[in-house]
């Protein structure tokens, strides 16, 4: 059975390098759909489920973009971010370099303490990451012992220009399907790391999600009080699958694997890299304190 074949990693490790072939190859062209998970699992001979964790690191590392209803698509060529990563973040003058978030996050949790602090327009991104990580604590290869995370997302009060449709944007239908997204991913990661804490993996962690009657024109990330990023949302126009099943054109935003800017503390607090982290964590708490609601988990 495959469940049973699969369990040591084998069909794990066999069907990402496979898929990482084909990426790098140009099989899989940037801008391209993927075949569907079924289909992957049936011609690789493998579970869908292992088809699924391949794919979320794929779109942790900004290779892939994965949306509900959508489909997968590529991203990136991997040679394209593998240039991008060997770059430093940060030159020596304190100017920042685009990244992605992917690894990041990975060093991010390779803490003991791990932080998270995020304004994001949903809570898709920072799921794929999460799930990304939480194999890798059951893998043994991370072992943290506290993960706090503290999210702010939209609320239902707020104006949000995108997603609309392109030719009816009094047409709710769209964003009714983002805040379904949000919802949906929100659940999981909540799910995710909780499941840690149950399985005796993580000592202590902590979900928060709140809401605030802004729309955010940036993705903000600060991650264990020392590092942030920071990453405009690139408007777009592009073909999506409502709830009801309905194709629709609509103006949108780049969502996984998009590219950020990197800023890092040092110990010399009045550095660029440490004045512009300061920053934006009092930014994030002066959000969080005075104009935050909690979310409902309905």
């Amino acid at each position: 059975m495959k469940g049973v074949s699969e369990s040591g990693g084998r069909a794990y490790r066999k069907v990402a390098a496979e898929l990482r072939s084909r990426l790098t190859d140009g099989v899989y062209r940037v801008g391209q759909q993927l075949p569907s998970q079924r289909e992957l699992a049936d011609e690789l001979d493998v579970s869908r489920d292992t088809v699924v964790k391949v794919l979320h690191e794929l779109a942790a590392e900004g290779l892939i973009e994965s949306r509900r209803g959508s489909g997968t698509q590529v991203r990136a060529h991997p040679e394209t971010l593998k240039a991008q990563q060997q770059i430093p973040s940060v030159t020596r003058d304190g100017r920042s370099r685009r990244v992605t978030l992917g690894p990041l996050i990975g060093a991010a949790f390779e803490a003991a303490e791990v932080t998270l602090d995020v304004f994001t327009l949903t809570s898709e991104s920072l799921d794929a990451h999460i799930r990304l990580q939480a194999e890798r604590v059951r893998a043994g290869e991370i072992s943290p012992q506290s993960v706090q995370v503290r999210m702010l997302l939209p609320d239902e009060s707020a104006y949000l220009p995108y997603p609309r449709m392109k030719d009816d944007p009094a047409d709710l239908r769209p964003q009714q399907r983002l805040r379904a997204i949000s919802d949906l991913h929100s659940r999981s990661l909540r799910r995710v790391l909780r499941e840690l804490q149950t399985e005796g993996l993580v000592a202590r962690v902590s979900v928060e999600i709140r809401t605030v009657p802004l729309a955010p024109a940036f993705k903000v990330y600060v991650l264990n009080g020392s590092e942030a990023l920071l990453g405009p949302y690139e408007v777009l126009e592009r073909r999506i699958t409502l709830l009801d099943d309905t194709p629709a054109d609509v103006i949108d935003v780049l969502g996984l694997g998009s590219t950020l800017a990197h800023h890092a503390a040092d110990d010399d607090e009045k550095s660029p890299g440490s004045v512009f982290v300061s920053s934006l964590q009092s930014w994030f708490e002066s959000l969080w304190r005075h104009l935050s609601t909690p979310e409902s988990k309905s």
